[in-house]
């Protein structure tokens, strides 16, 4: 391959594009026109040699396959309603996070807070509920546009500075999916009683996730749609085997000081990790019609990702919460995550093993969605991102999630506990940027949005106030920050508590009204 820009022929390749077929999320083909606006460039996939563009031609012609990456789904493009589809909002979303990796973070109250039942079931419930609020605002942007999230996000922050919570995002995305491997890993390995090590099982997680995320929006909706009814059978079934062990009877340990302190840091936790597909939520909406309800997608996204958040997180609590005298449970806790989650069924014998390994491959619902949008996000970095098929960059992303996996595969506690509340700051400071962006300057200003025009740098914010408004976010939560390995100030006196979250995000709202009522007024745009 050519070490130099590739020379394109523009005009061949919009007639090439203008006749190829994308795939919808429901499997139905259709044209993928060339982009009218002539603001708008094709998308464009690298030169390479002629076996190379054999290959991908085949691939991508696969049946259910989505060619489709970044390039806007115009309306016409789009799926007819369809009430399946309405359901479908809420079962993809209660499907990819009732999965394990999201239990763990519910064992954290109890074990590492030192948190009670009680204490650790409200923050969970209401902090569940607060960060399903915002990925549930960021998913209504997916009809109305027929852009991705980091697309949209272009029209709020900038073509720029949109590309820092982009690359944020697809590290998000590859962390948690790396999370999904090893606890996948460690489920299948206990319940083989050690003979089947956790690199196997991580390999086995890994391959199937990488078959459907590769094949695209038909095959990932269809996924999700039925995903849900084994992984929701094993997980009643666990309650039932599990729940009297449960001790609701557990108080939370320390004075006042530090009960409130650590109450807040789980909260933050818990908003965190269903706050963290926010930069994703739109990515899965592009083919619904334009004129879907906002408040249907809305209400449906939310109530998906509550429900799920809420049971899973709701469980992990009450599984932390019998280790203090179920012994085997214990033991199975120094082994992994995951031995503790396979303990819970040992009465159960052979079939509760089998439960297990169902409940093992749930986690596989999670990574799919996560590796999807982070190849987007891939493609969002720029033009020669963006030529790579998305199809590649899943490949890619999945290596990487596999390795990873493989190197912190012995310490998924410390990969939880440090990554999800570091990669959670951000997401909720470009929240508040693309709604005060939204209600204060475009709805009251009359100024709509041309979705056309997603590349249009002319027409696009240059985002100084976005920009500015975002690191000042960061340098909040750096002060509020209560992490193993840095505390900020302001966590100090705050009990210690993680409040970075909070103090960040009062610092981008604070700056932002004033920072972009001066950039229209002096730049315009």
């Amino acid at each position: 391959m050519a070490s130099g820009p590739p020379v394109v022929d523009v005009e061949k390749t919009a007639e090439a594009v203008a006749t190829r077929t994308s795939q919808s999320d429901l499997g139905s083909h259709k044209n993928e026109a060339a982009v009218s606006s002539s603001s708008t460039v094709p998308e464009v996939h690298i030169p390479a040699p002629s076996k190379l563009r054999q290959l991908n031609a085949r691939i991508e012609g696969l049946s259910g396959f989505e060619a489709r990456g970044i390039t806007r789904v115009a309306p016409e493009e789009r799926n007819p309603p369809s009430l399946w589809d309405d359901v479908s909002v809420a079962l993809l979303w209660f499907s990819a996070n009732i999965s394990m990796n999201n239990l763990a973070v519910g064992l954290f109250g109890p074990l590492v807070l030192q948190l009670g039942f009680l204490d650790s079931a409200m923050c969970a419930v209401f902090g569940a509920l607060l960060g399903s609020l915002s990925t549930a605002y960021m998913s209504i942007w997916g009809p109305q546009s027929g852009n991705r999230t980091m697309v949209v996000l272009r029209y709020f922050m900038g073509y720029w500075p949109a590309k820092i919570p982009t690359v944020l995002n697809i590290i998000l995305m590859v962390g948690y999916c790396t999370i999904d491997a090893i606890i996948g890993g460690q489920m299948l390995s206990a319940v083989n009683g050690g003979g089947m090590s956790i690199v196997v099982g991580i390999i086995v997680v890994q391959i199937i996730s990488w078959i459907v995320a590769v094949f695209g929006m038909k095959f990932f909706h269809v996924y999700e749609r039925f995903a849900w009814i084994p992984q929701i059978l094993v997980l009643f079934i666990l309650i039932g085997v599990a729940g009297p062990s449960f001790d609701a009877t557990v108080e939370s340990v320390g004075d006042a000081r530090v009960i409130a302190a650590n109450r807040l840091t789980f909260l933050s936790l818990c908003l965190y990790v269903p706050n963290s597909w926010g930069a994703a939520a739109s990515d899965f909406y592009v083919y619904y019609p334009e004129k879907t309800s906002k408040l249907k997608i809305f209400l449906m996204t939310l109530t998906g990702l509550w429900l799920s958040f809420t049971l899973v997180f709701l469980l992990g609590i009450g599984l932390a919460t019998g280790l203090t005298h179920n012994e085997a449970w214990a033991e199975a806790n120094h082994v992994s995550t995951g031995a503790l989650l396979v303990a819970g069924y040992g009465p159960l014998g052979g079939f509760g093993r089998f439960c297990a390994v169902v409940l093992a491959l749930g986690v596989i619902a999670n990574t799919i969605p996560g590796t999807y949008a982070a190849a987007l996000g891939c493609q969002v970095m720029g033009r020669y991102g963006k030529a790579v098929p998305r199809w590649v960059w899943s490949c890619v992303l999945i290596l990487v999630e596999l390795v990873l996996a493989l190197a912190g595969r012995e310490s998924l506690f410390g990969i939880i506990s440090n990554f999800v509340a570091l990669m959670g700051y951000w997401m909720e400071f470009m929240v508040f940027i693309v709604l005060m962006e939204h209600l204060v300057f475009r709805r009251r200003g009359g100024v709509g949005f041309d979705w056309a025009r997603w590349e249009d740098k002319a027409y696009l914010p240059i985002g100084y106030a976005a920009l500015v408004s975002f690191l000042l976010g960061w340098a909040g939560a750096i002060l509020g920050m209560y992490q193993v390995w840095y505390t900020g100030p302001l966590a100090v006196i705050s009990g210690p508590a993680d409040v970075g979250l909070w103090i960040g995000t009062g610092f981008t709202i604070v700056s932002y009204l004033p920072l972009r009522w001066l950039e229209l007024k002096f730049v315009g745009r």
